[in-house]
């Protein structure tokens, strides 16, 4: 080791150990009994106080390994550089390189004749921490925190913390009259993130889960045996001219950034700019999903970055009094899908381009979302009898003559800003429109409806937030307003005589405001109401809260939280009731929601 690196530890230690003998000898005893007695009665110190001792020194140590380990990895290099600029043959392969202030050996890799001084170092990045295992030239780092969480909704939902934006329930609904209350530790997570360094790129892996799904078997009756959940796992090599490759589940390129475009590790500790909620829907007008993908981003400097990505394609339908004249999708098959779910037939995958700016005041962010859907359309799925003849048939009734396929293009741009002032105070904006884009918020609503001849009609969305987060220490407190809106795309059935599609102005709303008894005595099946469209038009929702840190150090993070949330859902207006006392022809479902959480972070 060079005499210059020799002096740097040497100082380091001493630094440590006068630190050490500050903190832990008393002054030297008085020269004089009168001096003793004059001198005022030293201060009482409490365990509290030799626990923070034992934290700061704790962590000052942690500082110091870890500079003692780069100094390490340095002097590997230099020596690898000697090894390789001296004109002798190259060294055997078994041959000690160089001996580390611990004792631990540095040996050259067998693979490689003329070492690379990148490949001697292992990659440092902001998902590692204190638990990082450094192995044969790659860092494994796990993950992960422990939650004990409650959720109480002023009107029952049937669901655990993730809030069903769409399905707040209207006036009428037996659910509406009883409140509900459920605790639940399944947003725990697990995760793992792998990186190492080869020559000029850095190889990275991440994989994160929690317990937010349910099997055929799961119950809340005794074990809470709720499944696994895959939230991420992608694979991504980052080259040292500013291109960067990802493949797997991560984050929607459509999902907002910190600073340039990386991915998030689930955990807050890079690039994620979330909302900080309990509630695991996040807040309404967040832009997400969590899907497969593939990325290619070049950044240049640390001003500007682009991206382009291809990713899952999906689609969501809501449509009212259409006949049997298309076919959107089916329900999953039962080795690899969940067969009480729908799958829409996807044509493509999701296109997505985004660029980021960081000028150096504030994150900047455009993007735009190109989609697109199909359906198959039955021309003679609907007679107006079944003694009509349709498509040439000799056989009256519906049938599947002249059946053709249609598409249409849809997709959106979005934009977002985000300022940081004085490292504590957070403004942010976020929005995003288009057609077809529905499934990119928290809401869900609807992508497409039908048109009465068995076409697609794609459904007009916007999606907005308002984040308003500060930062100290202790505590983060957060406010954040959104807005998800789908316009009506009705059209007029002339079979049937009837407005097919979604939010029709003639569609029946008149029993929104009227509660029904059950009709199945099993006492868990609330029957649904009578004549109550209730077609969303838009989803607004506030809310605040704060995260409180008992513990932030080199054992983890122990933190505690609340979220209260004011929720409401708009519907289109339709036909009402004729009688006097009601509301009007447009109801409207409200939740008001208090959550709580204890987390025990991983460091």
């Amino acid at each position: 080791m060079k005499t210059s690196k020799k002096l740097i530890v040497t100082a380091l230690t001493l630094a440590a150990l006068t630190a050490g003998a500050w903190a832990e000898n008393p002054p030297s005893a008085a020269p004089a009994a009168k001096d003793a007695a004059a001198a005022p009665a030293p201060p009482t110190v409490t365990a509290a106080d030799v626990q923070a001792l034992r934290d700061a020194l704790a962590s000052q140590q942690l500082q110091i390994d870890r500079l003692t380990k780069q100094l390490e990895r340095q002097q590997a290099q230099q020596s690898a550089k000697e090894a390789a600029s001296k004109s002798d043959p190259p060294p055997d392969p078994q041959q000690q390189v160089a001996e580390v202030a611990t004792g631990i050996s540095v040996q050259q890799d067998i693979a490689t004749p003329s070492p690379n001084p990148q490949d001697a170092s292992p990659n440092t990045s902001p998902m590692e921490g204190p638990l990082t295992i450094h192995f044969r030239g790659i860092n494994i780092t796990p993950g992960g925190y422990a939650e004990a969480a409650f959720v109480r909704r002023s009107r029952a939902l049937s669901a655990d913390l993730p809030t069903p934006f769409n399905s707040v329930t209207m006036p009428g609904a037996s659910q509406s009259q009883v409140p509900d209350f459920f605790g639940s530790g399944r947003q725990s997570k697990i995760t793992t993130f792998v990186n190492g360094r080869l020559k000029d790129v850095e190889l990275s892996s991440y994989v994160s889960a929690d317990f937010l799904s349910a099997g055929v078997t799961s119950t809340s009756t005794s074990t809470n045996s709720y499944t696994l959940r895959l939230r991420q796992a992608w694979a991504q090599a980052k080259f040292a001219n500013g291109w960067s490759f990802l493949g797997g589940q991560a984050w929607s390129l459509a999902t907002e950034n910190g600073k340039g475009i990386s991915p998030d590790d689930d955990l807050g500790r890079t690039n994620d700019v979330r909302p900080k909620t309990i509630d695991p829907s996040y807040n309404v007008g967040f832009v997400f999903t969590r899907q497969y993908g593939i990325r290619l981003t070049k950044t240049f400097g640390d001003k500007v970055a682009f991206a382009v990505a291809m990713e899952n394609a999906q689609g969501t339908l809501t449509t009212h009094g259409n006949g049997d004249n298309f076919l959107l999708g089916q329900a999953g098959a039962s080795n690899s899908y969940n067969t009480t779910s729908t799958y829409t037939f996807n044509p493509s995958p999701d296109l997505i381009a985004k660029v980021a700016f960081d000028p150096g005041f504030g994150h900047y962010e455009a993007f735009g979302l190109y989609d697109r859907f199909a359906d198959r359309v039955f021309p003679c799925g609907e007679v107006a009898s079944t003694t009509t003849l349709c498509g040439g048939s000799t056989t009256p009734g519906p049938n599947a003559l002249g059946a053709h396929n249609t598409a249409k293009n849809g997709g959106g741009i979005g934009a977002s800003a985000r300022w940081t002032i004085a490292h504590r105070l957070t403004f942010g904006v976020k929005g995003f429109g288009g057609s077809g884009i529905g499934r990119y918020a928290p809401a869900g609503l609807s992508d497409v409806s039908i048109n009465a001849d068995g076409t697609l009609h794609l459904i007009k969305n916007l999606e907005g937030l308002t984040t308003l987060e500060w930062h100290s220490k202790k505590f983060d407190i957060y406010g954040y307003g959104g807005v998800e809106y789908a316009q009506r795309t009705s059209s007029f059935d002339p079979i049937t005589g009837k407005e097919v599609g979604y939010g029709a102005p003639l569609f029946n709303n008149s029993g929104c405001y009227s509660e029904l008894a059950p009709t199945v005595n099993s006492g868990f099946t609330p029957t649904s109401l009578s004549n109550c469209t209730s077609d969303t038009r838009a989803v607004i929702e506030g809310t605040a809260g704060f995260w409180y840190r008992f513990y932030n150090g080199p054992r983890g993070r122990f933190q505690f939280g609340t979220q209260y949330s004011y929720l409401t859902r708009d519907t289109w207006s339709g036909v009402g009731p004729s009688g006097a006392g009601h509301p009007g022809v447009t109801p409207e479902g409200v939740e008001n929601m208090v959550f709580t959480s204890f987390r025990y972070i991983l460091p």
